[in-house]
């Protein structure tokens, strides 16, 4: 083991790849349960048969990354992924889940085809060093933002006129939307500030395992305080393992190859291919730049291009060749694309820097099999200060922009403030791609962006403008 994951050569230990990847998959495991809830909406998508789907593409995707490309990244159905899959794909275009699974299908052997011919790396060489750091930032805010909303620390207020309720009882409202900070009077509020309150000291006290002892402690306290029910707790539950028939392969049926059928409905098909890609390729790429911010984890200096060969043909490039197969099995199994987890940086800020991490998150997901009950019972507020943690931690990057120089300092910011801002990494790096190519051309400096970069900001803002001009997002 210690051989066959180099822990040696990359200043590891078996103790410490057990304790990140166990850290990671507390983080991440709510997608064993939130997952199935998006994808079930669709009338037909059965429950179980997606919970099925979602461990097993996780397993799946994790093992690909953790066996071939050896770095400490964990894969799972993307958050946003399932939601683009569900509200966007069914049940505002009208595609069928049937239809919706073959266009991740789809999504992702384009994935694997850029990467293999070595142009998805492309896109990592091209980004501005600046525009990196703000990824990296940016992303820190994000997850801090969904720690603190899993740890219950923020409510929302809205204009109570101006909203839009969906028949799956889904609400859009519009900007009236303010968030604020909840009053500390419920055991779900205090639990999660307990946590949070734990991690942080046994964090300064430099204590080894620091998040998941934090998290352990914080499951404790939650079943003393009656958060954490386990009086109802079921230890086997083999329903679900027979349920994968449900969904698995149902992307052959003879409902998915209607997607082609006729001129208006294969321009729709090839819109939400693009849409879907966008998110996923930059998502993952936005991921890895963020954890090697932190961690060295690619050992070599890719902002600033050098030995860039040498890096894309080894961990770099593997990494994205994993994802990119994650990806296009995630049709197969029957869920929404299977992307890198940016809650690995979770497990990646306490040591793990090897696919050892990933290697024991795919056996915890694994055990979710007849476990299901038994993990579900950890609370997103004990999992929630993690987050907030690792956010703190990305935040130095900003430091490396020169925020001096406006050129750099607006789409650095438009990005850092996005991503959080919007739910979305991909996003985040549409704004600043686009506003960097503007400000170039309006200085006259527009040779000197990329033509990559140049290229892929005028594809987002195609994709922009066709998703207003059909109205596929939903907003009237």
């Amino acid at each position: 083991m210690r051989d066959f994951f180099k822990l040696k050569e990359n200043n590891t230990n078996i103790s410490t790849e057990i304790i990140a990847g166990l850290t990671t998959f507390f983080t991440m495991a709510y997608v064993i349960l939130v997952n199935p809830s998006i994808l079930s909406l669709n009338p037909g998508m059965s429950w179980h048969g997606v919970f099925m789907a979602t461990v097993l593409a996780s397993i799946f995707g994790t093992l690909v990354m953790a066996l071939y490309a050896n770095v400490p990244f964990a894969l799972a159905p993307g958050m946003g992924s399932n939601a683009f899959f569900t509200f966007t794909l069914c049940k505002q275009i009208g595609f069928s889940w049937h239809e919706a699974l073959v266009i991740v299908f789809i999504c992702g052997l384009l994935i694997i085809f850029l990467t293999v011919t070595k142009l998805r790396k492309v896109f990592v060489q091209a980004i501005p060093n600046f525009l990196k750091n703000s990824i990296t930032g940016g992303i820190g805010i994000f997850i801090a933002y969904i720690g603190l909303k899993n740890a219950s620390f923020l409510m929302f207020m809205s204009n109570a006129g101006k909203y839009t309720v969906f028949e799956n009882g889904n609400v859009i409202s519009d900007s009236s939307v303010v968030p604020f900070l909840t009053i500390f009077d419920n055991s779900h509020a205090l639990l999660g500030l307990i946590g949070l309150i734990l991690v942080i000291v046994l964090f300064v006290k430099k204590i080894k395992g620091a998040i998941f002892i934090g998290i352990m402690m914080t499951v404790i306290i939650g079943i003393a305080m009656g958060v954490v029910n386990i009086s109802n707790l079921k230890f086997f539950d083999f329903k679900s393992i027979v349920s994968i028939k449900d969904v698995a392969l149902v992307m052959f049926s003879n409902s998915s190859v209607s997607l082609f059928s006729d001129f208006n409905k294969t321009i729709f098909t090839l819109i939400a291919v693009f849409s879907l890609f966008l998110s996923e390729i930059f998502g993952a790429i936005g991921t890895f730049i963020g954890a090697g911010e932190i961690s060295n984890i690619f050992s070599i200096d890719v902002e600033n291009n050098r030995k860039s060969n040498e890096v894309l043909n080894s961990k770099f490039e593997k990494a994205l060749f994993s994802d990119g197969i994650a990806s296009a099995a995630s049709g197969l199994f029957g869920t929404s694309s299977v992307t890198t987890y940016v809650e690995s940086i979770a497990g990646i800020s306490v040591g793990g820097r090897t696919g050892l991490t990933g290697f024991v998150v795919a056996i915890m997901f694994l055990l979710c099999l007849p476990f299901a009950n038994f993990f579900s019972i950890i609370p997103s507020e004990a999992t929630a200060p993690a987050l907030i943690v690792v956010g703190v931690l990305m935040m130095s990057s900003i430091v490396k922009i020169n925020w001096s120089d406006y050129e750099q300092a607006f789409p650095a910011f438009l990005t850092i403030v996005i991503i959080p801002f919007s739910f979305n990494i991909s996003y985040g790096i549409a704004a600043g791609f686009m506003f960097y190519c503007i400000i170039k051309l309006v200085r006259g400096k527009i040779k000197e962006v990329h033509p990559i970069v140049l290229v892929v900001s005028l594809l987002f803002l195609f994709n922009f403008v066709i998703t207003a001009f059909r109205g596929i997002n939903g907003f009237k």
